[in-house]
């Protein structure tokens, strides 16, 4: 663990740091932060809902939902509807069939008040296909197994109970909700700006945006996501002149495109280095013949020792902390690339990925009045996690428009995997801080 701390603080530069700092100097209560008769009421509805949240995750957990299984993603989605209408919810169900995919749950909750509008963004898919083994809930005292435990049925749950809060105590009659649950998180549709445009014209009427994927964990003390990086997809190709192996690097049979392409795979880890990018490649082929596989995830090359290669590909992705950053980084790119071998040629295409969601001003003092909940609630102060930590998410989409903040779900562990678990004793706090911080937001003015 300490290796990986080190190496992450490398690459990160003071980002942990600075945040560490930060939450280490906020006051352990002060009185402005105290809970108020209502919110106390609040708390006291939240904790009710835990068993009623734990019993609704075996439910869902327990409906296969694989991306591609539309009737269950979308049997998912009718069981959210079923449970957000009766607190006052407009609920719809949105076909994606032009996409590909189930579709998509819109949920609206309208208020006149002036307190700031909220987004509330999960999703209905898990991994998790038909032919997966790992099906079915699991539970062995506070741990529960199974597909979509930690992501994100249990993030869906949470959002449900601490609505419920607020219904019970009285409380979310002000509050201007919206809820965008995609049913194509873990593989989107495409294009994908048509797969994530009722998300994004939902962000259009909101103020701050939160996501209820898993609550991020560092050495057993929460975390809150200020930021989340990009992931774009990239594609490279290299061409060249075959013949014998014997005229290679000569005026008239060039380098190949082995040589090009191991050129520019080569210049790009040197020179492209900067604190929060990283830049995978994850699919290498080259020879006298070499393509991809309409898969995209696989592919063929053949090729002689001595013949020179005609033919190069490479596939990988792009993971930055900004938007600015990446333009920066793909423009560099497509620099390094244009600058070829002797006897070559080459091109990158960039695919459209999930853009970036930066750690901006407005995120923090999302999290600032997190904090101030954290410490009503005797909890102890969550510091920003370090953006390396996680992976790219549907809130990213509208960080642009929004003030955002991440992790709203349980604790648990191995996502995307089979063993997946999910700690039902997160629960009990995870409720109550989001009831509290929908309800405090919902008074801010905008």
């Amino acid at each position: 663990m300490i290796n990986r701390k080190a190496l992450l603080n490398y690459r990160t530069g003071i980002f942990t740091l600075c945040a560490l700092a930060l939450a280490a100097m906020l006051p352990a209560a002060p009185a402005s932060v105290s809970l108020s008769r209502e919110e106390q009421r609040i708390v006291s509805a939240a904790a009710a809902e835990n068993d009623r949240s734990i019993a609704l995750l075996e439910t869902l957990v327990n409906i296969n939902s694989g991306t591609m299984n539309f009737a269950g993603v979308e049997r998912v989605g009718r069981r959210m509807m079923a449970e957000l209408e009766p607190l006052g919810f407009k609920v719809e169900w949105r076909p994606m069939s032009a996409v590909g995919r189930a579709g998509v749950v819109i949920a609206t909750h309208h208020a006149a008040g002036p307190g700031r509008r909220l987004l509330l963004i999960g999703h209905l898919d898990t991994v998790f296909e038909q032919d997966s083994p790992f099906q079915r809930f699991e539970r062995r005292g506070n741990i529960a197994e199974g597909p979509g435990t930690n992501d994100m049925k249990d993030g869906l749950v949470i959002m449900l109970g601490a609505l419920r809060a607020l219904h019970t105590a009285g409380a979310l009659s002000g509050a201007d909700v919206t809820i965008v649950l995609s049913g194509d998180e873990e593989d989107a549709g495409s294009p994908l700006s048509r797969a994530r445009a009722d998300l994004i014209e939902a962000a259009g009427h909101a103020d701050a945006a939160l996501e209820f994927e898993a609550l991020a964990t560092e050495n057993g003390h929460d975390m809150g996501t200020i930021a989340r990086r990009s992931a774009i997809d990239w594609t490279l190709r290299t061409t060249a002149q075959s013949g014998h192996s014997s005229g290679i690097f000569s005026a008239e049979s060039g380098f190949g495109a082995n040589y090009e392409l191991t050129r520019i795979l080569d210049t790009f880890r040197r020179e492209l280095r900067e604190p929060n990018a990283t830049y995978n490649v994850g699919l290498l082929l080259g020879g006298a013949g070499a393509a991809i596989n309409a898969d995209g995830v696989s592919g063929a090359a053949s090729g002689k020792s001595n013949v020179i290669a005609a033919q190069g590909v490479a596939k990988g992705d792009l993971r930055t902390l900004s938007n600015a950053q990446t333009e920066r980084l793909m423009a560099r790119m497509r620099a390094i690339v244009a600058d070829h071998l002797p006897g070559t040629g080459a091109t990158i295409e960039f695919e459209p990925g999930y853009p970036a969601m930066a750690p901006t001003n407005g995120n923090r003092a999302l999290l600032a009045r997190l904090n101030e909940i954290n410490a009503a609630l005797g909890l102890e102060p969550m510091a920003a996690l370090d953006p390396l930590q996680r992976g790219a998410g549907d809130i990213s989409f509208v960080a642009d428009k929004v003030d955002c903040l991440v992790g709203f779900g349980a604790v648990g562990q191995g996502s995307h995997a089979p063993g997946e678990t999910v700690d039902l004793s997160s629960f009990d706090r995870q409720l109550k801080r989001t009831a509290l911080l929908i309800e405090r937001l919902s008074r801010t003015p905008r």
